[in-house]
């Protein structure tokens, strides 16, 4: 496996990284979940040499980390764990608002620490901004947090330019975790340049544009999956996406790829600064996204999917906008 340091402070870990939300939540609902699969994916993961694990105290209301917490049980090397926090849901799954208070903080990384059965949390971030409170107060409290020796290293997630240099005043950031990948460039507008400047590693969720990318998708999805609520993955849009999904889907095959083996090695091919994750809940699709790492692209195939799929390839938004501000990745 590709190793990288995350920045300048962060841990060493492997290239790509596994994102673990789909085994509990947003993609399909709990009667396509199986956790013996989900556990049995981690571990094969770990086995091939993947040691870095992102998750969220609310996907699935605890259940992930609880997951994770099962694969690792008995293992005597730990990977990376990266939490995310802040979320508020109702028991039914709403979305009520994210609440990133000192106090809150706190309270979240007692419930991940044990439901993680671990003594400290490797990277610890919100899951998304909360305008209502002082982004120094949340840093303030995690900083604290470092300080008891609970968690390793501060990160952020979908966190403005203006919020992540005056995050990093309080204390310094490892890591920002924002959406990237041929479908969604946009953090190169101005967040990437912004991260290398202050020495803050890119961890790259998304990679595969939520499936998109794939080449897999057909529009239809089960209820509680959240693209049957983006503008992107449905309608119109879906129609011209898939177009211009299909036009991968050649690039790919023509070189003996599969559409997401290239949508993930796109990214790798991006920095060293970068660490991507890939989701899956299937053991028998991790060869095909391990295997990405192994690409090497010529400079005219990087120029032709540069130009091919610019940020505005795609149509559609990410999200609806009314749930811009509360969404989590």
């Amino acid at each position: 496996m590709k190793q990288i340091q995350l920045g300048k402070i962060g841990p060493t870990i492997s290239a790509p990284g596994l994102g673990t939300m789909g085994m509990s939540d947003m993609y399909g609902n709990k009667n396509s979940r199986n956790d013996q699969e989900s556990v049995r994916t981690i571990q094969e993961a770990l086995d091939r040499g993947i040691n870095f694990l992102d998750t969220g105290d609310y996907y699935g209301a605890g259940h992930n980390e609880l997951l994770i917490r099962e694969a690792l049980r008995g293992r005597k090397d730990k990977p990376v764990i990266s939490v995310k926090f802040g979320a508020l849901r109702s028991p039914t799954g709403e979305w009520l608002g994210v609440d990133l208070r000192p106090e809150a903080v706190k309270n979240f990384v007692s419930y991940s620490l044990n439901r993680l059965n671990v003594e400290a949390i490797d990277i610890y971030q919100p899951g998304r901004m909360n305008p209502t409170i002082p982004i120094e107060d949340t840093v303030g409290a995690i900083s604290d947090l470092v300080k008891q020796g609970k968690v390793k290293w501060l990160g952020l997630s979908e966190a403005s330019p203006e919020l992540i240099r005056r995050a990093h005043k309080v204390h310094p950031v490892a890591a920002l975790e924002v959406e990237y990948s041929l479908a969604s460039r946009v953090i190169e507008k101005e967040a990437l340049g912004l991260c290398r400047e202050l020495g803050i590693g890119i961890v790259a969720y998304g990679v595969l544009g939520r499936g998109l990318l794939t080449g897999e998708l057909t529009g239809q999805y089960l209820p509680g999956d959240i693209r049957n609520h983006s503008p992107r993955f449905s309608g119109e849009n879906f129609e011209l996406n898939k177009q211009r999904v299909n036009d991968l889907r050649k690039f790919a095959e023509e070189r003996g790829y599969t559409a997401t083996q290239v949508a993930l090695a796109w990214v790798l091919h991006q920095g060293n600064d970068i660490l991507p994750l890939f989701g899956t809940s299937k053991s028998s699709r991790l060869e095909e996204n391990i295997k990405a790492a192994d690409i090497r692209f010529s400079a005219e195939d990087l120029n032709y999917l540069q130009t091919h799929f610019n940020d505005d390839a795609f149509a559609g938004t990410r999200y609806p906008a009314a749930q811009m501000p509360i969404v989590i990745h």
